[in-house]
């Protein structure tokens, strides 16, 4: 058994999620990529894969070897471009997530800039308003807002954004500015469902968590809508503060029970990787990184 293309085919299958679509990414027969698997479970004495008429999952003991085959042929990768003397230069593929606004306003500039530095390397960007699985999914780098679940998952914090209550000038100038909690039950009120579908705000109160349930006017699935209905004098909006940064600039919003805001949340960018990190990560992580940092939207 060639051990590292057997490697690299159970690598393709439990990427691709299946037999068949790894042996198109790979350029082989479907018969070969089952050998390759099965010689390989064979040869370690364990079930790597759970196979269903449906679909191909990793057995707890495939993904942690999943996992180390990844590590061993990015290093060997790695290894390649070095001795050809590519190593300053990155290429392939990097997949990145974020949530949607936060994608489409601080990290799209970003990726614009990398590509145009770095012509070898494409980036897919994911950008959606869920947790998505680094691994599961193949993603290289992601972009969490809130604290993280322990986890192998390497976390840079770039930064940190608020829990902000907001309303136009318009508005607070026809119904006055809310000094409590207590006192939203007498405004307008503006729901995004997609951070929840829980009708009920989160604040502070006496150095105490403080949960009000409210009653919106409007309730939305996006933080987009939810802004310019805010920004058009509808009422208050409760959304992360760089989400309305450039509105709150311009003087289009103004915010409300800044004494009552929750604990600030981190920016973190994650990875998979350790100190071996492939140079397309790497490359894109200091790039990223030190972009973060110094946005003052994001500190």
């Amino acid at each position: 058994m060639d051990r590292l293309q057997a490697m690299k085919a159970y690598v393709a299958v439990v990427d691709s999620g299946g037999f068949t679509p790894a042996a198109r990414k790979l350029d082989v027969s479907l018969s070969v990529v089952s050998r390759f698997v099965t010689e390989l479970e064979a040869h370690l004495g364990a079930r790597l894969l759970t196979r269903t008429t449906r679909v191909v999952r990793p057995t707890e003991a495939g993904m942690a070897y999943f996992e180390n085959c990844k590590r061993i042929l990015g290093e060997i990768e790695e290894a390649e471009l070095t001795a050809a003397g590519a190593h300053a230069t990155p290429r392939g593929q990097l997949v990145l997530t974020a949530p949607v606004l936060f994608g489409g306003r601080y990290v799209t500039p970003i990726v614009v800039d990398y590509l145009q530095r770095y012509p070898e390397v494409d980036v897919n960007c994911l950008f959606l308003d869920r947790n998505v699985n680094i691994v599961d999914e193949g993603v290289d780098v992601g972009i969490r807002i809130g604290e993280l679940p322990s986890s192998s998952l390497q976390a840079i914090t770039v930064g940190r954004v608020r829990r902000v209550v907001c309303a136009s000038p318009a508005y607070l100038d026809r119904h006055g500015v809310p000094k409590t909690p207590d006192d939203l039950g007498r405004h307008t009120l503006i729901h995004t469902t997609s951070v929840s579908t829980l009708p009920e705000w989160r604040f502070r109160h006496d150095d105490e968590p403080l949960a009000v349930r409210i009653t919106p006017r409007m309730a939305t699935s996006t933080n987009d809508s939810a802004i310019a209905a805010a920004v058009a004098g509808l009422g208050l909006v409760r959304v992360l503060s760089y989400q309305v940064a450039a509105e709150l600039w311009d003087g289009r919003l103004r915010l409300v029970l800044v004494d009552h805001e929750p604990t600030p949340s981190p920016i973190q960018v994650i990875h998979r990787e350790g100190r071996h990190a492939m140079q397309k990560v790497r490359s894109f992580l200091d790039f990223a990184i030190e972009r973060l940092r110094t946005d003052k939207a994001l500190n």
